[in-house]
C-alpha cells in the first residue's frame, strides 16, 4: 500500500509538470521565496510532540493556463522534524527529550486557483528528498541503552499533500501552507522504536518576490 500510494504521488507530479511544458506559450512569473517553517510529527507512540521552528527557502515558477488557472512548481530547501518528549513505561525503557532535525529538498507541484489579481489557493502533491539528519538529546535519555540514529535510519524520500494561500502585492506575495505528509519517515529498528509510524506535518508562512 505504501508502494502504491508512493506511485500515485509520483504519478501525479509527472501530470501536473506535463502541463508545465503546455503552458510554456503562456504568461510565466518566476521568483524566490522564503519564510518561517513550524514542523512537527503526527505520532501515537510518544508522550508529547512539540513543533520545530526552522525555516524553508527556494524558487518558484507560475506558469498560466488559463485566466484564472496556473500550475505552479516550487524547488525548495525545508527544516522538518519535532521534539519529542518520552516516559518511562512499558513501551519505552526510556525518559527524556530528544529534539529530531530532517532536512529536504522538496518538490511541491501545486494547482494554482486565482481569485482575482489579489489572491491565489494552491493545491496539490509534493515530493521531497532526505539532506541531512541530526538528533539532539538530553545526555541520560537512553539510560543503559546506545543508539546512535543518523540519515541511514530515515527514509530518503517523502511524499505528501500540500495546501495554502497567497496575497498578492505587486511584487510581493504574503501566504500560508500545509504540508501533510503520507509517508512514514523511519526506515530502520531503531528508529521505528522512538518514532513508530511518524509522518512529517508542517505549516509555513512565506514571502516571495516575484522578479518577472
Amino acid at each position: 500500500m505504501k508502494q502504491i500510494n508512493f506511485k500515485l504521488g509520483v504519478v501525479a507530479v509527472l501530470l501536473m509538470l506535463v502541463g508545465v511544458k503546455q503552458a510554456s506559450a503562456q504568461e510565466a512569473r518566476s521568483g524566490i521565496k522564503g519564510g518561517l517553517n513550524l514542523s512537527n510529527l503526527y505520532v501515537d507512540d510518544v508522550d508529547d510532540e512539540n513543533v520545530r521552528v526552522g525555516f524553508t527557502a527556494g524558487v518558484y515558477t507560475q506558469l498560466m493556463l488559463g485566466e484564472s488557472f496556473a500550475i505552479q512548481p516550487e524547488l525548495l530547501y525545508a527544516t522538518k522534524g519535532a521534539s519529542t518528549e518520552y516516559g518511562s513505561n512499558d513501551v519505552f525503557d526510556i525518559d527524556g527529550k530528544a529534539d529530531f532535525n530532517l532536512n529536504y529538498i522538496e518538490l511541491p507541484v501545486l494547482a494554482t486557483f486565482k481569485l482575482g489579481d489579489a489572491v491565489d489557493i494552491n493545491v496539490g502533491p509534493y515530493v521531497s528528498y532526505l539532506v541531512g539528519t541530526s538528533i539532539d538529546s538530553d545526555d541520560d535519555i537512553f539510560g543503559e541503552n546506545s543508539y546512535d540514529l543518523d540519515r541511514d535510519d530515515f527514509k530518503k524520500f517523502d511524499y505528501g499533500l500540500s495546501g495554502g494561500v497567497g496575497f498578492n502585492f505587486s511584487a510581493i506575495t504574503l501566504g500560508a501552507r500545509y504540508n501533510y505528509g503520507l509517508a512514514e519517515i523511519a526506515d530502520s529498528d531503531d528508529a521505528e522504536f522512538f518514532l513508530g509510524d511518524a509522518k512529517n506535518s508542517s505549516a509555513t508562512v512565506f514571502v516571495a518576490f516575484n522578479l518577472q
